[in-house]
């Protein structure tokens, strides 16, 4: 019988994922270890691997002759080497598109809350203080330019959600040329004059050795001064000491951030002490609809490959010509 092991989630339990692979005719096992030598030695007889957060290195597949398949619970995945398990012909699958509406929700949630100061009001009046004025400025959509920084699915979704508040939608995406529009009738504008005008910049691009620090100490320092920075993408696109420190500089007017450098975040990071940042903790993929589709997904991926079927999803197909 092929076995599917779970190496670490975020899920309460992993019930789900068991009873998929039962009704399946599947074994499954579970555990919560992250690092590479776990892996190896959780999986060392597993025909699939699914996970969350896990690191998969060459040496990690050199490890585990076996495997067939990797099924990761989200949409990137720059933490497998996506080259080393195709040499060894294993399947590396995720969930694209999962999480484009709740996503694209958080970032715009984000935005109106720094926006807005809502958890500064909110927090004076559970301390008992009455005054929105001593939390000024306060702002508002109309009149703003809304930067989107990635043309992806979630990019594009929060572009329309934003253009559909009333912002002005600008945007930059490696796969798009400066001075034209795209079909939505969105600008496309070189990255640097985008961070230049725009009063939020949204960032949707995936962490690639091109993005890391994308938004850094010299980008920042030329944003506007009562810009918004709203990450949900990933932690190591945006320099977060950098972005703490113009913070503290009163160089913005503040922060959405949801994702962080290092998972779980370092609660003594200079950022957790910043003014005026709305944090959540990496929750902006999650909403009841959207993990009970990754979840079903990124199971099926690992259950189709260990059974001999082609995955609906696949980062290299070419494992199975």
């Amino acid at each position: 019988m092929p076995k599917i092991v779970m190496i670490d989630s975020d899920f309460e339990n992993m019930d789900f994922e068991e009873r998929m692979a039962r009704d399946a005719g599947v074994d499954f096992a579970c555990f919560d270890s992250r690092g590479p030598e776990d892996v190896a030695r959780l999986a060392a007889d597993a025909d699939g691997i699914v996970t969350s957060y896990s690191t998969l290195t060459r040496a990690t597949f050199e490890k585990l002759p076996r495997l067939r398949v990797v099924s990761r619970t989200g949409v990137g995945y720059d933490a497998i080497d996506v080259e080393a398990a195709t040499e060894r012909g294993v399947a590396v699958c995720t969930a694209p598109g999962y999480g484009t509406e709740v996503v694209s929700d958080h970032a715009i949630s984000l935005a109106l809350c720094v926006l807005r100061r809502l958890n500064e009001i909110d927090a004076d009046m559970r301390a008992g203080v009455w005054d929105y004025a001593r939390r000024r400025p306060l702002g508002q959509v109309r009149g703003r330019v809304f930067g989107v920084v990635g043309m992806g699915d979630i990019g594009r979704a929060t572009a329309r959600k934003a253009a559909g508040l009333g912002f002005h939608v600008a945007c930059w995406s490696r796969s798009l040329v400066p001075g034209r529009r795209t079909p939505e009738g969105y600008d496309i504008v070189p990255l640097d004059e985008l961070l230049e005008s725009s009063d939020v910049v949204s960032l949707h691009v995936a962490l690639t050795p091109e993005t890391h620090h994308l938004v850094n100490g010299d980008r920042l320092a030329r944003m506007k001064d009562d810009a918004v920075v709203v990450n949900t993408a990933r932690g190591a696109v945006v320099d977060t000491l950098a972005l703490a420190s113009a913070l503290e500089a009163g160089k913005l007017w503040g922060a959405g951030i949801d994702v962080y450098e290092g998972e779980p975040v370092d609660f003594d990071h200079p950022l957790l002490r910043a003014p005026h940042t709305v944090l959540t903790s990496h929750a902006a993929y999650w909403s009841e609809e959207s993990g009970l589709e990754l979840r079903t997904r990124t199971m099926r991926s690992a259950i189709d490959v260990v059974l001999g079927r082609r995955p609906v999803d696949c980062l290299n197909f070419s494992v199975f010509d």
